[in-house]
């Protein structure tokens, strides 16, 4: 993938988190939804043993993924490794910045790759040599370009979503971006996918904003957050940091599906997945 990942983690790692956080309650009933996992979770690991370390998601607990990148392989090879492990690909991602000049490659991929969605997890400005940060102007027509891609994956029988990062809760003239976001892009043409740790990193409340308008939200990304002893913030296993997923899943009255996205690990990456994946068996909505 060309966009910078860690760019948006280190904007939105930037925000201080002073929320209180309601105690757990956890019983054995699991959502009614397979568990998913971002496999930009495992990014380290699949370069060195592609096939193996699908296997290993399957074998700790996932039975769906959401691509982050193909690894230079084809898309019957890349659907064959899925098949293999025992996974479904059912979403993938694609910076804006790819997806303008390659939009028919890709939903001609995803169409072969049997996908649900395509979705865009980083923007572009509107003026590709200007520096720094989005402003307003450039969010809005982020909006119209979203509507306009979304059209076309609409056609060719998925759906476009759009997954945020830090930067989309930024303000100018009273305005949130975000909300600009979900004003401006057409509900038939693109959902959305909220990355639930990074919005908690914003100060912002997920099932607050979930709240007032579910249907946009067909998907979610599930991650914990917890602070290093340098104060930055640390995505953990789930039920280990701060957030409190169970009011969250409740406002989701639209959700699709989900997917675990994480992205620090303190030991063995598949370990603290599997541990990720209990905890979602586990929880209470």
């Amino acid at each position: 993938m060309t966009y910078s990942r860690r760019t948006f983690l280190k904007a939105s790692a930037a925000a201080a988190v002073a929320t209180t956080i309601a105690p757990r309650r956890m019983t054995a009933a699991p959502l009614s939804f397979p568990i998913g996992l971002q496999l930009y979770s495992v990014r380290d690991l699949l370069p060195k043993d592609f096939d193996g370390t699908l296997r290993k998601v399957a074998a700790a607990g996932y039975t769906e993924v959401e691509a982050a990148g193909y690894y230079d392989r084809t898309a019957v090879q890349f659907r064959q490794a899925m098949d293999q492990a025992g996974l479904r690909c059912t979403s993938t991602h694609h910076a804006m910045g790819e997806l303008r000049p390659h939009l028919d490659e890709f939903i001609e991929y995803g169409h072969n790759l049997g996908l649900t969605y395509i979705v865009c997890p980083s923007p572009t400005r509107k003026d590709p040599q200007a520096k720094g940060p989005l402003n307003l102007d450039d969010w809005r027509w982020v909006a119209g370009e979203l509507n306009r891609i979304g059209e076309k994956v609409k056609a060719a029988g998925m759906t476009f979503g759009y997954h945020n990062h830090g930067p989309e809760f930024g303000v100018e003239g009273g305005v949130v971006f975000y909300d600009e976001l979900l004003r401006l892009t057409d509900p038939k043409l693109v959902t959305f996918e909220m990355d639930c740790g990074w919005v908690y990193a914003a100060r912002r409340s997920p099932a607050e904003i979930i709240a007032k308008s579910p249907e946009r939200f067909q998907l979610l990304h599930v991650k914990d957050m917890e602070r290093t002893a340098n104060g930055q913030l640390h995505s953990a296993v789930l039920g280990h940091g701060k957030m409190d997923y169970s009011p969250i899943f409740r406002a989701a009255t639209g959700l699709k599906r989900y997917y675990i996205e994480q992205e620090d690990y303190d030991i063995d990456p598949i370990e603290e997945l599997r541990q990720d994946a209990d905890y979602m068996r586990k929880i209470s909505i």
